[in-house]
């Protein structure tokens, strides 16, 4: 929280930086699945792959390495391991070294996958490394996202919903970049490396924005020798990112989107006669009280991650080859589902329904489970099993609407409802624990996907 001696943010320095370096936590997730056609052309393993990148709106026509499948997994994994050893990993390494480190990294991947896009490869090897840069570029992330979290906790509340904003707009920032670089009129490879090198960009920006916070006065009164409060307060910090923020605006599914409706000022204010208990909160207790919530979280995650982007990417539009079928996908799936669910976790922050003593909400998070069929009738070329119901373009855009923005809106809810659910004193163990569960559901949905993959 602000203090009263603090300095101001001159010409908002720091909030613009700590918006950029939100913006490039999950930027690396956002531009693998975005790219998923350049990446299924590459795999087809034809003389003139690389001349074909990003013409196609939909995978190739030999599918035979699961690719959609694969990426969603190992991108998901390492949030599930980083997660669990996130606590072993701050004792253990020194902030600076973990988010300039990872940052580092980041950026050589990256610099990697875009020098890739100039070298013929056979379609073995090509995956292989591929795969292995999504495990260790989503590590990596991973430790940088919790690290920047500790950050958070030392700075006012106003730093946490410019994290949160850079984060939600990562996925429109990608595939606009998407957009942009097939709309481009230059040949089909430059255009590809065109689009790898726009997060490299994004990651220089983000680390020249940490390296410029020691030299801003205002992020040294929070920060600079201060490394033990970040620590401490990580979990506070985690369990405040899970509030719906002051313009509702959340951070990405994917990507890890975590708001709350949760203002301890407010709660010391107006419950001031409320029992605090001393010592360390139960985990199982906190448990018994949020399960429902937990459990909610990760089937509403499941179900996004089961079928987007491993199946939906996959959709193709029933029209006539031309420039609109050429750019369905992009549009209909990526950037419709970032855009909407933008605006679903948005909508929490006028109004929570249902509470969190409604039964509704199960039942709203277990109807989810139909957009799985649905989006596998949709047009998907490539089937063996399952028939073609929806054939029409507008079928799978309305699916997506709803998908999307009940994905956004049921997410960014049963976030707001957890810590209502448990004493003020409870909620750092309530926003970890849901921490856990946003990943295992994460995770989950990407194993899932596999199986939905093989019934079409």
């Amino acid at each position: 929280m602000a203090r009263g001696d603090a300095p101001r943010d001159s010409y908002h320095l720091v909030g613009i930086s700590f918006f950029i370096l939100g913006l490039g936590t999950l930027l690396p997730w956002n531009f693998f699945i975005t790219a998923i056609p350049y990446f299924q052309t590459r795999l087809v393993g034809a003389s003139n792959s690389t001349t074909r990148i990003l013409s196609t709106n939909h995978t190739g026509p030999e599918d035979t390495f699961n690719f959609n499948n694969w990426v969603t997994l190992l991108s998901q994994l390492p949030l599930l391991l980083f997660t669990l050893l996130n606590s072993f990993l701050y004792q253990c390494i020194p902030e600076t070294v973990r988010i300039l480190g990872s940052l580092l990294a980041i950026l050589l991947l990256f610099a990697l996958t875009a020098a890739l896009v100039k070298v013929d490869m056979s379609p073995g090897p090509f995956f292989s490394i591929t795969m292995a840069s999504v495990c260790f570029i989503n590590s990596f992330s991973a430790v940088l996202q919790g690290s920047l979290f500790g950050q958070l906790g030392t700075m006012p509340s106003t730093y946490s919903t410019l994290f949160l904003s850079g984060q939600g707009l990562a996925g429109i920032f990608a595939a606009l970049a998407m957009l942009l670089s097939m709309a481009s009129g230059v040949d089909a490879q430059t255009s590809a490396l065109g689009y790898f090198i726009t997060p490299c960009v994004g990651i220089l920006m983000s680390i020249m924005c940490y390296l410029s916070l020691p030299h801003l006065k205002f992020a040294r009164y929070y920060l600079a020798n201060k490394p033990s409060q970040a620590q401490a307060q990580e979990l506070e910090t985690k369990a405040e990112l899970l509030q719906s923020d002051e313009n509702g605006i959340p951070n990405s599914p994917q990507k890890v989107a975590l708001t709350l409706d949760l203002d301890l000022e407010k709660d010391s204010e107006s419950e001031p006669d409320e029992p605090q208990k001393s010592g360390k909160p139960s985990v199982f207790v906190v448990f018994q009280k949020i399960w429902l919530t937990a459990l909610c979280l990760v089937l509403v995650f499941t179900v996004t991650l089961s079928v987007f982007p491993a199946i939906t990417a996959m959709v193709t539009s029933s029209t006539s080859p031309g420039k609109w079928s050429q750019f369905f996908n992009p549009i209909c799936c990526f950037l419709l589902f970032n855009i909407m669910d933008w605006l679903g976790r948005s909508l929490t922050s006028y109004f929570l329904w249902p509470d969190e003593d409604s039964r509704l909400l199960p039942l709203l998070v277990c109807l989810r489970f139909l957009f799985v069929p649905l989006f596998m009738l949709c047009h998907v070329p490539q089937r063996s099993r399952l028939p073609t119901l929806f054939p029409q373009d507008a079928y799978f855009i309305t699916f997506m609407l709803l998908f999307a923005i009940s994905n956004g809106y049921l997410v960014s809810l049963t976030m707001c409802l957890a810590p209502r659910q448990v004493l003020p004193h409870e909620r750092e163990v309530a926003g970890a624990l849901m921490t856990f569960f946003l990943a295992l559901g994460l995770s989950c949905g990407a194993s899932l996907s596999f199986l939905f993959k093989a019934l079409l």
